[in-house]
């Protein structure tokens, strides 16, 4: 089964807002070997004008993986997960996360391109906080490789 091109376009629905921890921001950065004091040191934060510790700036992937689902579980996709190489990942901030956000993601299908028999497709997980103020996009290609 081929990806069916007319996701493109598609917005998904809203996901359930997620509350962004100090210690899952912590935990996050340990496994990206992040090194800057204010992911780990509220006092540092602090003193770097943040409210709370900061997020790498790769943690949007923890709340966009919950769009990702979405897309995967839709039944007319024609997406088998087990053929999914990921091809790329951009962010485009309005500001950093930190620690105590609620973030709410919704999901486009930005467009769906066939390359030599596999799929290419760009999803865009716009991230806003508790009063609907964008925070961050996520943009990330998946290329589902074609048949053998």
């Amino acid at each position: 089964m081929s990806v069916n091109p007319e996701l493109q376009g598609r917005v998904f629905l809203p996901t359930p807002p997620y509350l962004v921890g100090r210690e899952k921001i912590r935990e996050f950065a340990k496994a990206v070997f992040a090194t800057n004091p204010v992911n780990f040191d509220v006092e540092a934060a602090r003193a770097a004008g943040y409210s709370d510790i900061v997020a790498p700036t790769t943690f949007p992937v923890v709340v966009q993986g919950l769009t990702l689902d979405q897309l995967l579980a839709e039944p007319d996709a024609g997406i088998d997960f087990a053929r999914v190489v990921h091809g790329d990942q951009r962010f485009t901030y309005t500001r950093p996360i930190v620690a105590g956000d609620e973030l709410t993601a919704t999901l486009t299908v930005a467009s769906i391109k066939t390359l030599g028999g596999h799929s290419m497709v760009t999803t865009e997980s716009a991230m806003v906080d508790a009063t609907g103020a964008h925070v961050v996009t996520t943009i990330s290609t998946l290329v589902v490789r074609g048949d053998e």
